[in-house]
């Protein structure tokens, strides 16, 4: 009977004692659990308003979602009475050592935040990157996913994607194509220009603004050639690219225009 009466003494006593520091700790606990709620909810909107990937979004708030609890944890800490001092030095050495162990990780992961905030490229551009080209398929956190014209799926680090020479081909909508064509020294500069022009001009997807041209670009050793300039739409690229080609050879054909190609020159032993 008398340890009874002795336990339920040392139990009033700490509650007397701490029973204000549990109840504050418990009010900042559910106090600051809410406000968090509320906080991450904001953010939520904020992306979305802003039209941020939504795989960063995701991961922005997950990320401040959990620092502020963890800040909250240290503070409910604290409330209680224990000493938090230690607590942070503990977590902020595992941090240092997570850091030092996850160095290319950290620089992939900063390098796809960079890529999903300043938007160099998006899903379904075309770019040339880190000796690499294709279409860009999906942008990760730690990397990106190109799909090459032969259909391979190319993955590069975002940490190297993001210090390195990106070109968009995709960004201005349209694209110029150009091939060099040779042909004799024979033939007459204004008809061959005039055929060449006429091959540009009638192809539908060959935009009007800005305008094609065709120019002399060199006198080489066995012909002359000419830069042959179109512009398109990005998706029209390859169709106007091929088919220049092929009506190319053809109108130099009709118009008798040669085409020059290397001669071996045989040289016989006498004797």
């Amino acid at each position: 009977m008398e340890t009874t009466i002795t336990n339920i003494d040392k139990l009033k006593t700490l509650l007397f004692n701490y029973g204000p520091q549990l109840l504050g700790a418990l009010l900042l606990l559910i106090i600051g659990l809410w406000m968090i709620k509320l906080f991450i909810r904001g953010v939520k909107k904020m992306t979305v308003k802003r039209e941020m990937d939504e795989t960063l979004s995701k991961f922005l708030t997950n990320l401040a979602g959990w620092a502020l609890k963890v800040m909250l944890f240290i503070a409910v800490l604290g409330q209680i009475g224990i000493e938090s001092t230690s607590f942070i030095a503990v977590l902020g050495a595992a941090g240092l050592a997570v850091g030092l162990a996850l160095q290319g990780s950290l620089s992939n992961f900063a390098g796809g935040v960079l890529i999903m905030l300043f938007k160099p490229f998006k899903v379904g551009d075309y770019i040339q990157a880190q000796g690499e080209s294709g279409t860009v398929k999906e942008i990760q956190i730690f990397t990106t996913k190109i799909l090459s014209v032969q259909h391979q799926l190319i993955i590069i680090p975002n940490g190297s994607l993001s210090n390195g020479n990106i070109t968009n081909y995709s960004d201005q909508g349209i694209r110029k194509v150009i091939h060099t064509i040779g042909v004799s020294y024979d033939s007459n500069i204004k008809k061959v220009k005039e055929v060449l022009m006429n091959v540009l001009t009638s192809q539908e997807k060959v935009l009007k603004d800005p305008a094609p041209s065709v120019d002399v670009s060199a006198l080489g050793e066995s012909s002359i050639d000419f830069a042959v300039r179109a512009t398109t739409k990005f998706e029209d690229y390859w169709d106007v690219y091929f088919a220049t080609l092929e009506l190319t050879k053809e109108a130099l054909d009709e118009a008798g225009i040669e085409i020059p190609y290397p001669h071996v020159v045989e040289i016989k032993k006498q004797g």
